[in-house]
C-alpha cells in the first residue's frame, strides 16, 4: 500500500502520468533543475505536460530523438546533472558563455554519438574524465575560457575524428600525451594557450597536416627544444611559441623558416635567427629568465621605425623645416585661442570683476555667467529651471534645492563638461558634472541610458546617484572619490609640494580592484558595458586607495545631452604626441602634467580602423595600465630625443635584452623582493597588449589569474 503511496505521490510532482513525457524530456528536466538562475526564461516552455521534448528551445530533435543541446549566450547559472548522457542520440552540446560551473559529468560522455562539445566561457572546473576517448566521433571540444585543470587525459588521442581542439585559458597542467600528433591526424585547429601545460612539445606535433591558421603554444610551461619536425606542418600555418621556457637553436626548416622574432618572445634560451641572440654559451642571461621582463610582440621595428616612438635613422628634418613646422604651430595655436577667447567673452559676458571658472547659462535671451571658484563658496544656479532631481538610488536623501544651494569647487574640465566637488548643508559630499546646454529634444534617450548606467553597483566602480535633466542644463551626480586619480598617485602633478610614491603592494591591491571592476562592467552589468576610454586619469582612488573605474557610458550621454565629447577623436591618429588630448576628465583639477594628454596612447591599435568599441579595447587599455604601474612611466616615454609610446618601449627593452632594474619604477626599488610577482604581472600586462584583439584574454582570466597569482598582497 505505501508503494502505490509513494509512486502517486512522485507521478503528482511531475503533473502527470508517466506518459506524458518521455524520457529524454525527463533527462531534460533534470537538466533545467539544475540551472539556478535563468534571467531571460530560456527554459521557460520546458513542460512536463508535453509529450516530447522537441519544441522547448534549444532543443532539435530527429526522428523524435533529441539530437542537440543549444542554448549559448543566455546568463544560465547552474551545473550540468549527469542524466544528460541518457540522450543515446546526442550530437551537439553548445552552453558556450553561460555561467554554468562544477565539473564536467563522466556520464556527459556515455553519450557516445557526441560530434561536438562547445562549452567555453564558462566556469567549469576539475579534470576531464578520462572517458572522453570514448567519444570516437567527437569533432570540435571547446572548452576554452574555463577553470579546468590538471592533466589532458592520454585518451584523448583515441578521437581520431577530432578537428578542433582549443583547452586556451584554462589551467591543464602536464606534459601532452604520448601520441598527440600521430593520434589526432585529424586537427585543423589547436589552441593550448594561457596554460601551464609543461614538458617537451612532442615531436610528432609536426605529423598534423592538416593544421589551419594558428597553432597556439603560447604562455605555457613548454620547456626543452623547438622540435624540428614542427617545420613539416603546412608552410602557410603560423606557430605561435610565445612566453614558455624553449631552449636551443630554432629549427630553420619548413613552417619555422623566415619567421620573425614575434613567434618565439618570451623563450629568453633561444638562440640563433630570426633573434638577435647567437647560440652561444656566451650569451649574457641566456640562462636566467628572470633577469629580463618577458615581453611579447612586434619587434624588432621594421625600416628603422619602432612602431610607435620616432628613432631617427637616416636623414631627419632640415633645421629650416622644423623653424617652420614650430612657427605654424605657434600661429595656428593663438589663432584657436583668440577665437575661444572671444566666442566665451560673447557668450559669458566676461568683463572686469568676473571669475575665471565662470560658465555660460541662459536661455533664449539670457547671458548670465555662474560661478564656481574654488576659492569661495557659490551655489550650483539660482537660474535652473526648476525640474526634478531623479535620483537612481534609494539613498538619495538631497533633493534639488539642497544641491543648488550647496557650496560647490571645480574638480576639472573637459570637452565632456566641468566636475564639481559639491559640498551638502549636512556635510555630504557628491562630484557633478555639467554636460552640456543643447539637446532638448532627446529626453527619453537619455533617461534610458542614464538609469541603465544607474543600475550599476560594484565596489570598483564610481556610482551614479542621480541626475538632472532640463533644456540649457544636464547634470549628473556620483558618489565623490577624496583621493584623485591614479595619475596622480603615480606621477602626482605640477605644483604637488610633496609627493609620495605608491608601494607595490598598494598597486597590486589598485590593480586587482580596477580587474575586478571591468570584470563587472564586461560580463554581469546591464548591457554588458565596454569602457572605451580607460586611463589612469579615470580611475580614481578611494579613503584606502582603493581602485573605482570612472567615466564609463560617459561620451554616449554627453553626444545625447547635446555636449561635444571629443573621444571620437582619440581613435584618429596623431603625428605629434603633444596633439593627443586626453578627452574625458575624472573628478579632480586637469593639471598640464603630460599624463593628461595621453588619451589616445591607452587606445588599442584596432581603435583607429573600427569605430564601435571592444571589451578587447579595454583589455588593452588595461595593459598599458599596468606597465605604467611597474615602470613608473607615463603612456609616452622620452628616448634620447624622440618619444615612442609605452608598449613599444617595453618590445624594444627585451629586444635589447635590458635588464629588470632597468625599466622598474625606481620608487619600487625596496620591493625588490617582489620581483617574481612582478614579472608575473608583467607578463599578463604583454598579454593585454597583444596586437591582436583575438589573442587577448578576457578581463575574468585576467582577474582569475592575478588572484592566483598574488595572493600574499591582500
Amino acid at each position: 500500500m505505501c508503494f502505490w503511496v509513494v509512486l502517486f505521490l512522485v507521478l503528482c510532482n511531475f503533473n502527470g502520468f508517466v506518459d506524458s513525457l518521455n524520457g529524454e524530456g525527463y533527462a531534460l528536466l533534470s537538466f533545467k533543475q539544475s540551472v539556478h538562475e535563468d534571467p531571460e526564461g530560456s527554459l521557460s516552455n520546458w513542460n512536463s505536460s508535453d509529450e516530447n521534448p522537441c519544441s522547448w528551445n534549444g532543443i532539435t530533435c530527429k526522428e523524435q530523438r533529441v539530437v542537440s543541446v543549444s542554448i549559448p549566450k543566455k546568463k544560465l547559472l547552474g551545473f550540468l546533472p549527469s542524466a544528460l548522457g541518457s540522450l543515446t542520440d546526442l550530437r551537439h552540446v553548445n552552453l558556450r558563455n553561460n555561467m554554468f560551473f562544477g565539473s564536467l559529468p563522466v556520464e556527459l560522455l556515455e553519450a557516445q554519438g557526441l560530434q561536438s562539445l562547445v562549452l567555453y566561457g564558462n566556469s567549469f572546473s576539475g579534470s576531464v574524465p578520462n572517458e572522453i576517448g570514448k567519444l570516437k566521433y567527437l569533432q570540435i571540444l571547446d572548452l576554452s575560457q574555463n577553470f579546468f585543470n590538471g592533466s589532458l587525459p592520454v585518451s584523448i588521442v583515441q578521437c581520431k575524428r577530432l578537428k578542433a581542439l582549443d583547452l586556451s585559458q584554462n589551467n591543464f597542467t602536464g606534459p601532452l600525451p604520448n601520441g598527440f600528433g600521430s593520434g589526432l591526424v585529424s586537427l585543423e585547429k589547436l589552441n593550448l594557450s594561457f596554460n601551464k601545460f609543461n614538458g617537451s612539445i612532442p615531436s610528432n606535433t609536426g605529423n598534423l597536416s592538416s593544421l589551419q591558421g594558428t597553432v597556439d603554444f603560447s604562455h605555457n610551461l613548454f620547456s626543452g627544444s623547438i622540435p624540428a619536425s614542427l617545420g613539416n606542418l603546412p608552410e602557410k600555418v603560423y606557430i605561435d611559441l610565445t612566453y614558455n621556457n624553449l631552449s636551443g637553436p630554432i629549427p630553420q626548416n619548413g613552417a619555422l623558416m623566415n619567421r620573425g622574432p614575434t613567434a618565439f618572445i618570451g623563450n629568453p634560451r633561444l638562440c640563433g635567427p630570426p633573434l638577435k641572440n647567437p647560440c652561444s654559451s656566451d650569451v649574457p642571461g641566456a640562462s636566467s629568465p628572470a633577469s629580463y621582463p618577458f615581453l611579447p610582440n612586434n619587434y624588432p621595428p621594421e625600416n628603422g621605425d619602432d612602431g610607435g616612438g620616432k628613432r631617427e635613422k637616416g636623414r631627419g628634418l632640415s633645421k629650416s623645416a622644423i623653424v617652420a613646422i614650430i612657427v605654424s604651430d605657434v600661429i595656428g595655436i593663438c589663432l584657436v585661442g583668440l577665437l575661444f577667447s572671444y566666442c566665451y567673452s560673447r557668450v559669458c559676458g566676461f568683463g572686469e570683476g568676473k571669475d575665471e571658472n565662470c560658465y555660460a547659462k541662459g536661455g533664449k535671451g539670457r547671458k548670465e555667467c555662474l560661478c564656481f571658484r574654488k576659492d569661495e563658496s557659490e551655489t550650483l544656479s539660482e537660474n535652473v529651471e526648476q525640474y526634478d532631481l531623479v535620483p537612481l538610488d534609494t539613498q538619495v536623501a538631497f533633493d534639488l534645492d539642497e544641491l543648488l544651494k550647496a557650496s560647490a569647487f571645480v574638480l576639472g574640465k573637459s570637452g565632456i563638461g566641468i566636475v564639481y566637488k559639491v559640498v551638502l548643508e549636512d556635510g555630504h559630499t557628491l562630484a557633478v558634472r555639467r554636460l552640456g546646454e543643447g539637446g532638448s529634444q532627446r529626453f527619453k534617450e537619455f533617461q534610458t541610458e542614464v538609469e541603465a548606467i544607474g543600475k550599476i553597483r560594484h565596489s570598483n566602480i564610481v556610482t551614479l546617484r542621480a541626475y538632472y535633466w532640463s533644456v540649457d542644463e544636464k547634470l549628473l551626480i556620483y558618489d565623490y572619490i577624496p583621493n584623485g586619480s591614479l595619475a596622480t598617485a603615480l606621477h602626482g602633478k605640477p605644483g604637488m609640494v610633496s609627493f609620495t610614491p605608491v608601494p607595490w603592494s598598494v598597486r597590486v591591491k589598485i590593480i586587482k580592484g580596477i580587474a575586478k571592476g571591468l570584470v563587472y562592467l564586461h560580463e554581469f552589468s546591464p548591457k554588458k558595458y565596454v569602457h572605451g576610454d580607460l586611463k589612469p586619469s579615470n580611475i580614481l582612488l578611494g579613503h584606502n586607495m582603493e581602485p573605482h573605474i570612472s567615466d564609463f557610458g560617459l561620451a554616449r550621454l554627453a553626444n545625447i545631452a547635446g555636449g561635444s565629447p571629443t573621444l571620437q577623436s582619440n581613435r584618429m591618429p596623431a603625428e605629434k604626441p603633444q596633439e593627443r588630448q586626453q578627452k574625458s576628465v575624472s573628478l579632480e583639477v586637469t593639471t598640464t602634467n603630460s599624463s593628461s594628454n595621453l588619451g589616445s596612447y591607452y587606445q588599442a591599435p584596432e581603435s583607429l580602423k573600427v569605430v564601435k568599441p571592444s571589451q578587447k579595447w579595454d583589455i588593452y587599455s588595461y595593459g598599458v595600465i599596468l606597465l605604467e604601474m611597474i615602470t613608473g612611466r607615463t603612456a609616452v616615454v622620452q628616448v634620447g630625443s624622440s618619444e615612442m609610446d609605452l608598449v613599444n618601449w617595453m618590445q624594444l627593452c627585451i629586444e635589447e635584452k635590458k635588464p629588470l632594474a632597468d625599466v622598474l619604477d625606481p620608487y619600487l626599488a625596496p620591493d625588490a623582493d617582489k620581483e617574481e610577482e612582478i614579472i608575473a604581472v608583467l607578463k599578463i600586462a604583454m598579454a593585454c597588449v597583444h596586437s591582436s584583439p583575438e589573442k587577448r584574454p578576457t578581463m575574468r582570466h585576467i582577474s582569475d589569474a592575478l588572484d592566483r597569482l598574488i595572493v600574499s598582497s591582500d
